[in-house]
């Protein structure tokens, strides 16, 4: 939370922020736990740092360009921008970004610092939101992110820096999916009073403040419903790509 309340930026607490969305990135970080090796991990993007304790017994360093998000957290951290670490080569047995790829305008940077702070045959995943059924498919809603992605569009950029790519999706059981329907009526009755597109033309800034606001309306009192979901709400597979929510990379290193 900032001092003006609810960001589209972050996930920031779960009492602050919305419950279902808050439990969408707790199920990201538990359900790509099995696919990460032993040894330690860079949680790159990490916000506020929820979640890390999943990865255990593994030790997790936290990386982010906002110190405020870092503060408190009980693990090492480091403010740095995730396209420039401040890592040596092969530091780490697997690095995570999640819902952090999408935020950067030159995401392949990314993908190339996590691939070259992995060791040889280390793993990194990467979950970001399915271009298809985040926001709209051929605009960028939310004012925070520079790009999003497909599913073949994600592989096609990870595998400029890794040998290997998995890509699987994160899907909700029907409790969510309703919530999240409903949620996208919203955003439809809401778009459909600019019908010329024109918030287009906007400065971001000015598209963060308006974004920012209409959370904060549409998002007052969570539903009982809302408070229900948990983790347990999510799963993946590996197939049906294109009705994820969340898309989730599996990127692997060749062992020397």
């Amino acid at each position: 939370m900032t001092a003006r309340g609810l960001s589209g930026e972050r996930v920031s607490t779960q009492a602050g922020g919305f419950n279902p969305t808050w439990q969408r990135h707790v199920a990201a970080y538990a359900l790509c736990e099995p696919f990460l090796p032993p040894g330690p991990v860079v949680d790159l993007g990490c916000g506020v740092g929820h979640s890390f304790e999943l990865l255990a017994p593994r030790e997790t360093v936290g990386v982010d360009v906002d110190p405020a998000c870092l503060q408190g957290q009980e693990r090492r951290t480091v403010v740095a921008d995730m396209r420039s670490l401040p890592f040596d080569s092969g530091s780490f047995g697997a690095a995570i970004a999640v819902q952090s790829l999408e935020h950067v305008p030159d995401p392949e940077r990314v993908a190339a610092e996590a691939a070259r702070v992995v060791e040889p045959g280390g793993v990194a995943a990467f979950v970001t939101p399915n271009r298809l059924t985040f926001g709209l498919p051929d605009e960028i809603i939310d004012p925070y992110h520079h790009v999003e992605f497909d599913a073949e569009e994600l592989r096609s950029l990870l595998r400029t820096a890794f040998e290997e790519v998995r890509l699987l999706g994160l899907f909700g059981s029907p409790a969510y999916m309703e919530i999240y329907e409903r949620e996208r009526v919203k955003l439809r009755k809401l778009l459909a009073r600019d019908p010329l597109a024109l918030r287009r033309l906007l400065p971001r800034r000015l598209r963060r403040s308006l974004y920012d606001a209409a959370l904060r309306r549409s998002r007052r009192a969570a539903s009982p419903a809302e408070a229900a979901i948990t983790p347990a709400d999510f799963h993946l597979r590996d197939e049906g790509l294109e009705q994820a929510l969340d898309l989730v990379a599996i990127a692997s290193r060749p062992p020397a």
